[in-house]
C-alpha cells in the first residue's frame, strides 16, 4: 500500500518541477511513510513520484519508481498483486520469454508486475493479476503513459489536466497541492453530492480532475495534451450478466463448498506479508467469515483481531466480537470509545477525504483503523459481503413493496401528482415528499435509485440548478433479468466503489494502515454472480450461502442475532452538543453562504430548523456540513 503521483508536460525549470513533485508526495506521506522516490524522463517531460508503505520485500529491491529489466518501462504501483508468485511462475516457464528467476533482483510484486507488462502488455498483464491497485506505467520508447485501476475499485487513482499539464495521483489532495492549482469547483456534481453524500466516479469536486473508474486503463501519449483512450479490461456488469446466464448447476451444499474453497484461497493469498497482519472483527457475518478462514490457515493463536466498542448496549457489538474471537482462538484487542472520541475525528475528515464525503460510518471506521495500526500494518476486512451475497434484504424488500404499491396506479397519473407534491409546500412534510418520489418511478430499479435520494426537491441546496443526476448512471435496467440481482448490481457499480471502498481506503491510509478485502478476489466475485437468488436469500435473511460457510467454523446460535454496528448519532449531537452546534451554525451562517454564492441559504436554514425542531433531515445537514468544512479548509480561491 503506497501512494503514487506525477505529471507530464508541466512547464517549469528542472528545479521547479522537482519541487512540484515533492509537494505532491508530501501531501500523501500518510499513504507511504517508510520511503519515497522520484523519476524524471531525460527531457523532464514526465515526472513520477512515489511514497512507500513497505509490506513485501522491505529491501531496496522493492523501491519505486522501478525501471524494467530492459530499461523500457517505468512503474509506480500502489497496491498488492496477491498472485504474484503464480505470475512469476508463468513468466519463467514460457520458453519464448527467456526469463529466469535469476533475472529478478528481489521478491516484490512490483518487479513481477512490471516484467509481466513487458512480456504481455498492459491489458493482458492486468487480466492475469489478482489484486488491488492504482498503477502508472511509462513507456520510454513510445512516450506513452498508462494509468490503471483494480477491478473493484479498492485503490484510488485521480487524473486530469491542470494548466495544460496532465497530472495524476492516489490522493486528490496531492493534485490540489500543485503550485498555483486553482481548478474550478465542479458545480455540476453538487446536486448529486447533496442527494447521496458522495461524488460518484468519474467525477470529483473539481471540474478538470476525475476518478479513473474501476477495471479501466487510460492511455495518453506525448505531448500529453489529450487522452487517447480509456478502455475496460474487466467490467462488473459483464460479469453479472454472464454469471446469471450461466447459473451454478450444483446443489446448495456444493455451492457452499465452492465458495469456501475460493474464499480460503483468497484469504491465503492475502495473508502474505513481511510485516504484522491482523483483521477487523465487528461481530457480523462477513468479518467473522474472513477471520474464521484466517484461523483455519494459520497456527492457533497467531491471528490478531481488532474491535471497537461503545457503552451503548443497544448498538455495542464488541461483546459479540469477543465471543467469536474466543471461540476461534484469536489474539483479540478491543477498545471502548465514547462520544468525545468520535467527535474528535470530525476536524480531520476534510483532510482525510480531500473532497466532500459524508458517510456517517467514516468516523468509527477511522477509529478502528487508528487502533488497529498501533499493533499491525495490514488488516483484512469483511467488506463486500452485502453487495455480493444479497445482504441488503430489508432494503430490497422495502423497494419491492413500494414498487408494488406504486404500480397499482396508472403511470399517466403518478408522475403529475409526484411533480405537484415535490414542487409545493407539501414536500416539507417528509412522508409526503417520500411518497411523491416513488410515484414518479418507472420501474423497481428506479424506485431503488429514488430510495437513496435525500434532497428535498422543493428546497434545493445547491444554487447550481443542474438537472438531476442519477446515482446509478452506468446501470442498465434489467441487466441480469432478476429483480434482487439487479439491485445488487446497482450497488456493485457505484455504492461499493464510491462510498464503501472510499471510506475504508481513506480512513485506513490516514493512519498508514493497509486494508485487504478477500471477498473482492476476482474468482470469488465471478463465482458469486453465478449463484441463483435462492442460494443468497432465505425469506427475510440474506447471505444464505455465506452463512453456511461461516457455520462450519462458528456455531449458528452465536451469530443468530441482528447486526447493529457502531452508532453515530449525528442528529443527537447537532441538537444537544453546544460545541458541535456552534461549529455547524458558524458554517451555515446565512451571511456567509450568501457571500460564497454556492448554497441556497434559505434552504439550508430551513433544513437546520427542521433538524432542531423535529430531528429530521440529519443526513442532509451532515452532507452540507462536510461540504462547507471542506470548502473552508481549501487553501485557495475557487471561482
Amino acid at each position: 500500500m503506497c501512494g503514487i503521483a506525477g505529471f507530464a508536460n508541466l512547464k517549469g525549470s528542472p528545479e521547479t518541477l522537482r519541487k512540484s513533485l515533492e509537494r505532491m508526495k508530501d501531501r500523501m506521506v500518510h499513504r507511504g511513510p517508510d520511503d519515497e522516490g522520484s523519476f524524471f524522463s531525460d527531457d523532464f517531460s514526465v515526472a513520477m513520484g512515489f511514497r512507500r508503505l513497505s509490506i513485501l520485500d522491505l529491501s531496496e529491491n522493492g523501491a519505486q519508481p522501478m525501471i524494467s529489466h530492459n530499461g523500457r518501462y517505468v512503474i509506480t504501483f500502489n497496491g498488492e498483486i496477491y498472485n504474484h508468485r503464480d505470475l512469476l511462475k508463468r513468466l519463467t516457464s514460457e520458453p519464448a520469454l527467456n526469463i529466469s528467476k535469476r533475472d529478478f533482483k528481489g521478491s516484490s510484486d512490483t518487479e513481477i508486475l512490471l516484467e509481466a507488462v513487458c512480456a504481455f502488455g498492459m491489458e493482458k498483464a492486468l487480466s492475469l493479476c489478482k489484486g488491488m491497485f492504482g498503477i502508472c506505467v511509462f513507456d520510454r520508447e513510445e512516450n506513452i503513459l498508462y494509468l490503471a485501476r483494480d477491478r473493484a475499485g479498492e485503490k484510488p487513482l485521480y487524473y486530469g489536466f491542470i494548466k495544460g499539464a496532465f497530472v495524476w495521483a492516489s490522493d486528490l489532495g496531492s493534485i490540489a497541492a500543485l503550485d498555483g492549482f486553482e481548478d474550478e469547483l465542479n458545480r455540476d456534481v453538487l446536486d448529486t453530492y447533496f442527494t447521496y453524500g458522495y461524488i460518484p466516479a468519474p467525477h470529483t469536486i473539481y471540474r478538470n480532475v476525475f476518478k479513473l473508474p474501476p477495471g479501466q486503463i487510460l492511455t495518453i501519449r506525448a505531448p500529453y495534451r489529450k487522452i487517447e483512450k480509456i478502455r475496460s479490461y474487466w467490467d462488473i456488469r459483464d460479469v453479472a450478466v454472464k454469471g446469471q446466464k450461466n447459473l451454478f448447476s450444483g446443489s446448495f451444499t456444493e455451492a457452499a463448498d465452492e465458495l469456501e474453497r475460493l474464499l480460503k484461497a483468497s484469504v491465503k493469498d492475502q495473508l502474505i506479508s513481511d510485516v504484522p497482519l491482523g483483521a477487523f472483527l465487528s461481530g457480523g457475518i462477513d468479518s467473522a467469515t474472513i477471520v474464521s478462514l484466517m484461523c483455519a490457515l494459520k497456527p492457533e493463536g497467531s491471528v490478531r483481531t481488532f474491535t471497537i466498542g461503545t457503552d451503548d448496549a443497544k448498538t455495542n457489538e464488541a461483546e459479540f466480537a469477543k465471543s467469536i474471537a474466543s471461540h476461534l482462538g484469536t489474539t483479540h484487542t478491543e477498545l471502548y470509545i465514547g462520544e468525545d472520541d468520535a467527535k474528535a475525528v470530525i476536524p480531520k475528515l476534510s483532510s482525510i477525504f480531500a473532497e466532500p464525503f459524508a458517510d456517517y460510518s467514516q468516523i468509527p471506521t477511522y477509529l478502528v483503523a487508528a487502533m488497529t495500526r498501533q499493533h499491525v500494518t495490514v488488516s483484512l476486512s469483511g467488506d463486500a459481503g452485502d453487495e455480493l451475497f444479497c445482504g441488503y434484504i430489508p432494503t430490497y424488500d422495502t423497494v419491492s413493496t413500494r414498487w408494488n404499491r406504486v404500480n397499482t396506479y396508472p403511470a399517466i397519473l403518478r408522475r403529475p401528482v409526484s411533480f405537484l407534491i415535490q414542487h409545493s409546500p407539501l414536500s416539507r412534510r417528509e412522508y409526503l415528499y417520500d411518497l411523491s418520489l416513488y410515484h414518479a418511478a418507472k420501474d423497481p430499479e428506479d424506485v431503488y435509485n429514488r430510495f437513496h435520494r435525500r434532497e428535498p426537491a422543493s428546497s434545493r441546496i445547491s444554487l447550481s440548478h443542474i438537472p438531476e443526476c442519477r446515482l446509478y448512471q452506468k446501470y442498465e435496467p434489467d441487466a441480469t433479468g432478476e429483480f434482487f440481482h439487479n439491485l445488487m448490481l446497482m450497488d456493485m457499480c457505484q455504492y461499493l466503489p464510491d462510498d464503501i471502498l472510499v471510506k475504508v481506503d481513506r480512513t485506513a491510509m490516514a493512519v498508514s494502515l493497509e486494508t485487504r478485502i478477500p471477498m473482492l478476489d476476482r474468482d470469488v466475485v465471478e463465482f458469486a454472480w453465478t449463484l441463483p437468488i435462492e442460494y443468497l436469500r432465505d425469506g427475510k435473511e440474506g447471505k444464505k450461502v455465506l452463512r453456511e460457510v461461516l457455520y462450519r467454523y462458528v456455531p449458528k446460535e452465536m451469530m443468530d442475532r441482528p447486526k447493529t454496528g457502531f452508532s453515530v448519532p449525528i442528529h443527537k449531537w447537532l441538537r444537544e452538543d453546544k460545541n458541535l452546534r456552534e461549529w455547524a451554525e458558524g458554517l451555515i451562517d446565512p451571511a456567509r453562504l450568501k457571500k460564497e454564492g454556492i448554497l441556497n441559504a434559505f434552504s439550508v436554514e430551513m433544513l437546520w430548523r427542521r433538524l432542531q425542531d423535529a430531528g429530521i433531515w440529519a443526513p442532509q445537514i451532515w452532507y452540507i456540513l462536510m461540504f462547507l468544512q471542506w470548502f473552508a479548509d481549501t487553501s485557495y480561491p475557487i471561482s
